[in-house]
């Protein structure tokens, strides 16, 4: 796909990314290191992001849907990965999961009784122990590996682990260790929570593109998306006028503001307009308005702006944890809303 100026743009920095994989990396010891790209590699192309990240080393990578696992084995070509898949073996999916070669996470009884029933292979299973979400109950998993089902890896999910010192990490720490097998605990934030979570392997996500471990910017992390537009047009209000549908922002004194060739379209989150903040020139310039196609910003800060002049978005200065905040969302949801409509550049790609 052709681009210029005048498109709204993502820059996907693959570097970062490998970047970011070897700070988690050295943060989870000698665990293994298995990254997850599901949801389209959070919004940044699985495809690109698994075949860098396998060049870093990764060698197994979580997905969620079978369809998501499908895609990233022909992404992949003929490089060997184990694709494991969230969602497990749901009814009409194992003929697809064999021919893939994708491996189920397995969250109920009646999902290991099928899988024991289509395979020999060692089974991976999904451990609640404490979020209520997906998983066995940790006596039942104990029991299957006592029965001589054969397990691979006893994973579970930890659902405070971005508020260090919170009880609920704890409790859930101590269920998980009445199992015993070979185990995988902790997720991005669950990393930097310390020895005591990592166990064998690690499924580093958010981190990996951009987002801190607490939901809060961390200078460990590198910014992976940039998304910037051009100012296409500068206007002044006077004090008491009005911009936006239903006059959603009115000028409390002379104001220049500058109209960027982005908006909710482009996966920037229309909540976050009145906290929302874009730079330009590594200058704060505050949303005034945010609509479909449109952001107006105040350039208060950048009196020398011009038209053609890029207002970041996302990236190094709008940091991905801000930018969630400022939407009284998380990182995760601001990188899936990307929308294809943005024109997608990559850094650092692998052959």
């Amino acid at each position: 796909m052709t681009s210029d100026a005048a498109d709204t743009r993502l820059t996907v920095d693959l570097d970062a990314l490998a970047a970011n994989y070897r700070c988690v990396g050295a943060e989870a010891g000698g665990a293994e290191m298995a990254p997850v790209v599901k949801a389209d590699g959070y919004g940044l192309g699985a495809g690109p992001v698994a075949r860098r990240l396998w060049a870093e080393g990764a060698r197994r990578f979580f997905v969620a849907r079978t369809g998501e696992g499908e895609q990233l084995r022909r992404a992949l070509g003929d490089r060997t990965a184990d694709i494991l898949v969230l969602d497990g073996l749901v009814e009409g999916s194992a003929a697809r999961l064999e021919a893939a070669g994708l491996t189920p996470v397995l969250s109920t009884r009646t999902q290991t009784e099928a899988w024991r029933g289509l395979t020999s292979r060692p089974a991976v299973l999904q451990v609640d122990t404490g979020m209520n979400r997906m998983g066995l109950d940790a006596e039942e998993a104990e029991a299957l590996a006592r029965s001589g089902f054969p397990v691979a890896l006893v994973m579970s999910h930890l659902g405070r682990a971005a508020e260090p010192g919170h009880p609920r990490n704890t409790a859930q720490l101590e269920r998980f260790r009445e199992v015993h097998a070979r185990a995988s605990l902790a997720a991005s934030a669950g990393v930097f929570l310390g020895p005591d979570y990592r166990y064998d392997l690690v499924r580093p996500g958010i981190c990996l593109y951009g987002g801190g471990p607490f939901d809060r910017p961390d200078p460990r992390i590198a910014a992976v998306a940039t998304l910037d537009a051009p100012i296409l047009q500068i206007r002044d209000l006077a004090a008491g006028e009005s911009a936006g549908y239903g006059a959603m922002f009115t000028a409390r004194e002379p104001l220049r503001i500058g109209v960027a060739g982005a908006g909710y379209a482009d996966g920037v989150l229309r909540r976050s307009y009145s906290q929302g903040v874009g730079w330009i020139g590594g200058a704060p310039a505050p949303f005034v308005i945010v609509t479909m196609d449109l952001i107006a910003v105040d350039l208060r800060n950048s009196p020398g702006a011009k038209v053609g002049d890029r207002v970041e978005f996302l990236g190094p200065h709008a940091q991905l944890d801000d930018v969630a905040a400022a939407a009284g969302s998380v990182a995760h949801e601001v990188l899936v809303r990307l929308s294809p409509r943005t024109q997608r550049h990559y850094r650092g790609e692998a052959a």
